[in-house]
Parts: C-alpha cells; sequence; structure tokens
C-alpha cells in the first residue's frame, strides 16, 4: 500500500483535528439510577445513554418527576448512577467516591442555578473569586481571573456592587461568571432562567449561546420550550428516558412546539 501523498497527508491531519474537537466530553451508557427506601424502589432513570462533543450546546427537557433534575445530578457528578457508565471528560466517573467526584466536578463542571446563589455581603468581583479562593489560588491571579470573568458576561463596570444592587439577570450573569472562572470542561445550567423575567431570561440564553460560540461546552436542564429552543440539539424526557428520537432533535423542533 502506498504512501498518502501531501494532499492526502493533509486531509489525514484535517480529519484527526476535527475527530478531536468532535470528541465525547460527556458519554452516558445504559445509566440508571434505582433510589430505594426500605421495600420501595423507583428507577429515576431507566437506561439512559447519551453522547455530548466537546463545544456542543445541548437542552434536556421535561416535566417535574420526567429524570432530568437526576440526570442534572449525574451529568454534574453530585450523584453517581446504579448502573451503567458515565465517562466525564475520558474519566470514568461512574464508580467514585464522594471525594474523587468533588475533586473532578470541581475541575471539569460550571454550575448554574436557578437561584444565584451568591453571598449578600459580597461584591460581585468577590463572589467570583470564591472558587478559586478556595482552591488556593493567589489573590492576584483570583483577582484578574474573576475580573476576565465578568467581563465575559458583560459586567466590568459592576464589579464592585453587591447582590442587592443588580437586577435579577446581572446576578445570573455573576453567577455565570463564577462558573467560567475555574475554565470548566462544561457549563451545566439547571433552570437558569427559572427566576427571571422575559427580557432576563433572553440576556441569559445569549450570555450562554455566546459562550457556546466561543467553544465552551453547555448543558441546560430546562421545562421551558423556549429556553430549549436556543441549544443546537434537544433531549426530550419522560418517565426516566429520552422520548423516541430524542437525541436527535433539533431546536427548530422544539421553537416550533413553543410558538404559541
Amino acid at each position: 500500500m502506498s504512501e498518502p501523498g501531501p494532499d492526502g497527508a493533509t486531509e489525514l491531519a484535517v480529519t484527526a483535528v476535527l475527530e478531536e474537537v468532535r470528541r465525547p466530553v460527556i458519554e452516558l451508557d445504559e445509566v440508571w439510577k434505582t433510589y430505594r427506601s426500605g421495600s420501595l424502589s423507583v428507577d429515576a432513570l431507566r437506561g439512559v445513554t447519551l453522547s455530548v462533543a466537546e463545544g456542543e450546546m445541548i437542552a434536556v427537557i421535561g416535566p417535574s418527576g420526567s429524570g432530568k433534575s437526576t440526570l442534572m445530578h449525574i451529568i454534574g457528578c453530585l450523584d453517581v448512577p446504579t448502573s451503567g457508565t458515565y465517562h466525564l471528560d475520558g474519566l470514568d466517573v461512574s464508580t467514585m467516591s464522594e471525594d474523587q467526584l468533588a475533586n473532578v466536578r470541581n475541575r471539569t463542571i460550571g454550575f448554574v442555578f436557578q437561584q444565584f446563589n451568591l453571598l449578600a455581603d459580597l461584591n460581585a468581583l468577590k463572589n467570583v473569586e470564591l472558587p478559586l479562593a478556595y482552591a488556593g489560588v493567589p489573590r492576584t491571579e483570583r483577582r484578574r481571573r474573576a475580573a476576565e470573568a465578568l467581563e465575559s458576561v458583560g459586567l466590568a463596570d459592576r464589579i464592585d456592587h453587591r447582590p442587592g444592587e443588580l437586577s435579577g439577570g446581572q446576578q445570573q450573569r455573576v453567577a455565570i461568571a463564577r462558573a467560567l472562572v475555574t475554565e470548566p470542561k462544561v457549563v451545566l445550567a439547571d433552570e437558569p432562567t427559572g427566576n427571571l423575567d422575559s427580557a432576563s431570561a433572553a440576556e441569559i440564553l445569549s450570555v450562554l449561546a455566546g459562550l457556546n460560540e466561543d467553544g465552551r461546552t453547555v448543558v441546560v436542564i430546562t421545562h421551558d420550550a423556549k429556553v430549549a429552543a436556543r441549544a443546537r440539539r434537544i433531549v426530550p424526557m419522560l418517565d426516566g428516558r429520552f422520548q423516541e428520537g430524542g437525541p436527535e432533535l433539533t431546536s427548530s423542533v422544539a421553537a416550533e412546539g413553543a410558538a404559541p
């Protein structure tokens, strides 16, 4: 077999780069999560399989009780599967201890919750610095990184403001900056617009979409079709399973479903 010529070598190199860019950062295979209390058992997840590529933005959508919150806990390394496997950035986290999970979680996942979870007595800069302070990052370095994170979400002029001096949308942007400051592989947003008015919600969704355009992997957990429609891929859940065709559903379908 002949060796590839210059053009062939270039094509192989480009293919290798594309494969690396598209490599899965989240891989769940036949994941079950069963909660037991005495003789009672409840299957919150029932054989979930999902792959999320690096740089992808997906939305997991479903009603209350669908299993999406349990899935969020598994993806976020806040819990482990009862059975099945979960690889996060190439690591099998399925059977890790709580300490091991905490270490992986702190390095790999940036969380954004419905509740902003900001400390009222600290200004925006110090709120964003907190994860770095806990990690032992020197003060000068963490202040620089926190200021950059706030600038990236459009709050460079609000670094000295406390949460009570900010709007709901601005507080959520501070929370997103805090999630970004550790440079995580994945931003995991759980109902990120749940406490916001429609205008502020639109701002936050634009920020998340912008992060994805910059190459960040974003996973949004939501019950709202209009929120899900901003993702590039939508995964509908019901009764602990993905609905038929769920991982293939595109945002255009969700947008049609969200229309009045």
